[in-house]
């Protein structure tokens, strides 16, 4: 039976490197799909969880990972030799950006040898970690035709970026478009033939994995430069009095030629802050610079410090000062309603906030205790006793369950809401 015979059937096992974000929900799906997938991770603890059915991922439901590992659909290992069992492999592995907003493709690179070791014919390997246009024919052919085999012919390779949103409640993995790009139009085909037999959404094939790396840069490209207007926007109408929440509503309004994007405290996650500097660090290879881009950084980069001086200018205000005052983060997540903490502006601000030797507390329902740069954090109870010893509370996170805000708003001398969650309904609140 041939590789593509196989997909079609889904007689085909398939591989799953990386069980993060991204490759656990894709494991669980291509598993839900008919298909018996082996989830491959470096971090034991992983592996094991999975293979007691016990999930760690918000967007993964709890009882379909259960089921699935019960039924034999799905199980982890940390054993890479089993590579050479799967006819299909997919690559779902970090990609950060290192102090200088350099790409580290480590993860990438070491995936591709561990398949190159056990690379044979008739296997498919899809690539969906995000990364600069080039990396697929630049980075990883080279690596698997280190074993003589021809791709197109003895092995097909692909990009199909991941479209992951973390906690959100209407776009999963299942219901959101795949773009796929084959190194040949064989790859094409067979990477085309396998989403379309795992998701609901469909599958949009463009001419080359250059094309859908591009796709996944400009997606957060976009974002990036949209969010960095709106924070700009911001700081200007704080200046004129204005409240940039209340524009940006009626601007929604417009049915056509506008979207909404929202201010806040920072950008997190890992798209957003990350992919477009890999686009930008590709673009100089062409003696090109992507200054748009690059300020848009900037400005995002530069919003924990606008938040903290904010704050400072509300306790001047107050004849107070800002060293030796106990201050409440609500959120540490980069998100609303979710568990993750990836690139989080609200940590950027607690470093701010302790260089200037405020003191800084914490609550987050999702967030029990964390570990930042060797100190670990526990998070504090919403009691009354607590929060009267709050000088001020600062929301950094746009979580909308698990926090009664109109709770702390009264124990509190104030609340400054960079996400905008208590819409200022407060007598106290300070909005961004």
């Amino acid at each position: 039976m041939s590789l593509y015979e196989k997909i079609l059937s889904k007689e085909a096992v398939v591989g799953v490197i990386g069980m993060g974000y991204v490759g656990l929900p894709l494991a669980v799906e291509k598993a839900r799909a008919g298909y018996k997938v082996v989830g491959f991770d470096i971090q034991q603890k992983r592996v094991d969880m999975i293979n007691r059915g016990e999930n760690y991922i918000g967007d993964v439901d709890d009882n379909e990972l259960r089921e699935l590992v019960q039924a034999k659909k799905l199980r982890a290992t940390t054993d890479f030799d089993e590579l050479g069992n799967c006819d299909v492999i997919s690559i779902c592995v970090p990609t950060p950006l290192d102090k200088f907003k350099q790409p580290d493709l480590s993860y990438i690179t070491n995936s591709a040898n561990e398949i190159k070791k056990r690379l044979r014919k008739g296997q498919l390997v899809v690539l969906e970690s995000t990364t600069y246009p080039g990396t697929t024919e630049e980075v990883v052919l080279p690596i698997l035709q280190e074993t003589g085999l021809k791709v197109g012919k003895d092995f097909y390779l692909a990009f199909s970026p991941e479209r992951v949103d973390p906690g959100n409640p209407r776009y999963k993995t299942r219901n959101t478009p795949k773009v796929v790009g084959g190194v040949t139009p064989e790859c094409t085909k067979h990477a085309v033939a396998l989403y379309e037999n795992v998701l609901e959404a469909g599958v949009f094939p463009v001419s080359s994995p250059r094309a859908a790396e591009m796709t996944k840069i400009l997606e957060n490209t976009f974002r990036l430069v949209n969010i960095a207007l709106v924070q700009e926007m911001t700081k200007v109408a704080e200046k004129m009095k204005i409240n940039i929440w209340e524009v940006i509503d009626a601007a929604a309004t417009k049915p056509f030629g506008y979207m909404p994007f929202y201010p806040g405290p920072g950008i997190g996650g890992h798209c957003i802050p990350i992919d477009p500097f890999y686009l930008v660090y590709k673009a100089k290879e062409y003696d090109l610079h992507m200054m748009l881009v690059e300020v848009a950084g900037e400005i995002s980069d530069s919003m924990p410090y606008y938040v903290v001086d904010r704050l400072t200018d509300i306790f001047n205000e107050r004849k107070q000062c800002l060293n030796g005052r106990n201050i409440l983060l609500l959120g540490v997540t980069y998100k609303g309603n979710i568990d993750d903490l990836r690139e989080s502006p609200a940590l950027k601000v607690i470093e701010i906030l302790e260089k200037k030797k405020a003191n800084v507390f914490y609550y987050d329902p999702f967030v029990p205790e964390f570990t930042h740069k060797g100190k670990q954090y526990k998070r504090i109870e919403l009691t009354e006793e607590n929060l009267k010893k709050m000088d001020g509370a600062i929301v950094t996170s746009g979580h909308t369950i698990g926090i009664d805000y109109e709770f702390v708003a009264k124990n509190v001398p104030f609340v400054f809401d960079t996400k905008n969650v208590t819409k200022g309904k407060y007598e106290n609140v300070i909005l961004l």
